[in-house]
């Protein structure tokens, strides 16, 4: 079995959780694509068996998220769960936050919350810092495709639409963001809406979730894939799917390969006229 289920997470669960759920409704190895923290909701893709494999064709995928900042708090993790480190500092208008805007669109240096997953020699971010060790961690380039205010959601905090490239910390953002209004801020919700050609109209809860149906729920791999299909004839087909080669007169390029009777393969790749599967996926 592979495919995709779009898991609608719910906040307070953990991503592993989810996987975990969908693992033993199929009987099969899952891997999610992207994790989200526990007080996040929304879009969790899923990847069944051997779709797992594609982990690399989503990493960088834009995603788009909701969220929510306080401002004038700041706390060790930089969203409300974590210890309170400040309370009651200044507040920005809207009219200043939409000002500064501009400034986090683009390429941009962020640095990493210390509660993360990143790898310190060894050891996660989180890991250290639950144990008091000091440690820096360096800018990493992100991409930040567009954030907007988009609105007031009570006297000291305000939500945003935010779309980004793979690897970016919205918590990193409210944590910036505060800084350059001289203040603080922390992220207080998290939802996100889309990874990829993931969307959250498309996705479901576990809870609704059975042996019975979860079939329904399973989304072909070959359509989540944004690659020209081709289809070899039996010859090549026989040294291809026997980890040969074959000459090809296509542009060099990822392509979504099919048998001859037509079921999906997986992906192959056309280097200088030469073809080859990359990617077995069924």
């Amino acid at each position: 079995m592979t495919g995709f289920v779009i898991v609608d997470k719910k906040t307070g669960v953990s991503s592993a959780k989810e996987v975990n759920i969908i693992k033993k409704l199929t009987q099969t190895p899952c891997g999610h694509m992207g994790t989200l923290d526990p007080m996040a909701s929304g879009v969790l893709p899923v990847a069944i068996g051997n779709s797992a494999r594609l982990f690399n064709y989503f990493l960088d995928k834009r995603k788009i998220y909701e969220a929510e900042f306080i401002f004038g708090c700041d706390s060790d993790t930089l969203d409300t769960t974590g210890k309170m480190l400040k309370s009651g500092g200044y507040v920005p208008s809207e009219v200043e936050i939409v000002k500064v805007l501009p400034e986090f669109s683009g390429e941009v240096m962020q640095v990493p919350p210390r509660y993360s997953a990143k790898n310190i020699e060894g050891k996660r971010g989180y890991q250290l810092a639950r144990a008091g060790i000091d440690f820096t961690l360096p800018p990493k380039k992100v991409n930040i495709y567009s954030i907007n205010l988009k609105g007031r959601v009570s006297e000291n905090s305000f939500s945003f639409i935010i779309e980004c490239g793979g690897g970016t910390y919205i918590r990193s953002i409210a944590r910036d963001l505060g800084e350059r209004l001289n203040t603080c801020a922390v992220m207080s919700s998290l939802k996100r809406t889309q990874s990829g050609v993931f969307t959250l109209e498309n996705s479901v809860r576990t809870e609704n979730l059975t042996a019975e149906n979860i079939e329904q729920y399973i989304i072909k791999t070959e359509s989540v894939l944004p690659y020209e299909s081709i289809k070899p004839s039996e010859t090549e087909a026989k040294k291809l799917f026997n980890g040969l080669t074959v000459q090809s007169c296509l542009t060099d390029g990822i392509y979504k390969i099919f048998r001859t009777e037509g079921s999906f393969y997986g992906l192959a790749e056309v280097k200088h006229n030469i073809l080859k599967v990359r990617t077995k996926l069924c």
